[in-house]
């Protein structure tokens, strides 16, 4: 099991620090190190499975972002953007003492890793992006944001119900890795209820569910180009269309395309072909 650590970072604009969580996998005087940042909702332990294989031979740091997991929650829901998302990371990553990681991120998480090349072009050695690439269509960002606001259940069972049907689409087919996610993903509040590990808050930043548009990202892909990359898709995936994940491919010259059949947004990087791919761009 990783070692919690919790870093006191600033938030952006104001003056005053937030805590992460960040979890801790392997040998800390391992020469390289893999950074793994998580989806919308989700938390740093959805990266268990991989990250006690990684952690055989590398050290892996698996971030809570702001309002996930264990770190701490926004009094403004306004801080949560993407902005504050990569100063977050910069800080942990800088407190940490690292200068060249190999980057896990899935959906948000890869849109972080994304900016975190442009903005620290030497920081990443390998970028693996799990389901999330240059344009990412309003269609899926609807459907994400019917339930983000929804995150509190009377019962342990309706919460447990609640997160399988959200993640039906990863693929997950083992009932332990149901289990230890539930296990990271669901709080009992002080007044008996249940809540998914998020602040319901992010759900704000969506705005009105007319007002989402496609998002077009290709301005941050030329400084990824020479970063030797990994990018997953999961074969039904509303996210990451198929052609822009060919696009994607053709115009970078080191990047791996593997898509994951009968899976959709996205896939869970648990079992050992999903794993072994990830190993291949990180050892290669």
């Amino acid at each position: 099991m990783p070692q919690t650590i919790f870093l006191d970072v600033p938030t952006l604009g104001i003056d005053k620090n937030h805590r992460l969580a960040v979890y801790d996998w392997g040998n800390s005087q391992s020469a390289e190190t893999v950074f793994c940042i998580h989806g919308l909702t989700r938390n740093g332990r959805d990266f268990d499975i991989l990250a006690e294989e990684l952690s055989k031979t590398h050290r892996v740091l698996c971030l809570d972002i702001a309002g996930r997991g264990k770190s701490q929650w926004h009094e403004d829901y306004k801080h949560y953007n993407y902005g504050d998302y990569v100063a977050d990371a910069t800080n942990v990553i800088s407190q940490l003492g690292l200068s060249r990681i190999n980057f896990v991120g899935t959906s948000m998480g890869g849109i972080i890793g994304m900016m975190l090349a442009n903005s620290a072009p030497k920081l990443l050695k390998t970028l693996t992006l799990n389901d999330v690439g240059c344009f990412i269509p309003a269609s899926g960002l609807k459907r994400i944001s019917q339930y983000v606001a929804v995150n509190v259940f009377k019962t342990r069972v309706e919460a447990e119900s609640a997160l399988r049907l959200r993640c039906a689409a990863y693929g997950i087919t083992s009932e332990a890795h149901w289990q230890n996610m539930f296990a990271n993903g669901i709080d009992q509040t002080e007044d008996g209820s249940f809540r998914l590990a998020y602040d319901a808050a992010i759900a704000k930043n969506f705005g009105n569910t007319d007002e989402i548009k496609d998002v077009d990202l290709w301005q941050l892909w030329e400084a990824l180009k020479p970063i030797p990359t990994l990018l997953i898709r999961g074969e039904k995936s509303d996210i990451l269309p198929r052609e822009t994940a060919l696009q994607m491919k053709t115009s970078h010259p080191n990047l791996t395309l593997l898509e994951i059949p009968s899976v959709g947004h996205a896939p869970a990087l648990t079992d050992e072909f999903q794993i072994s791919a990830i190993k291949n761009r990180i050892y290669s």
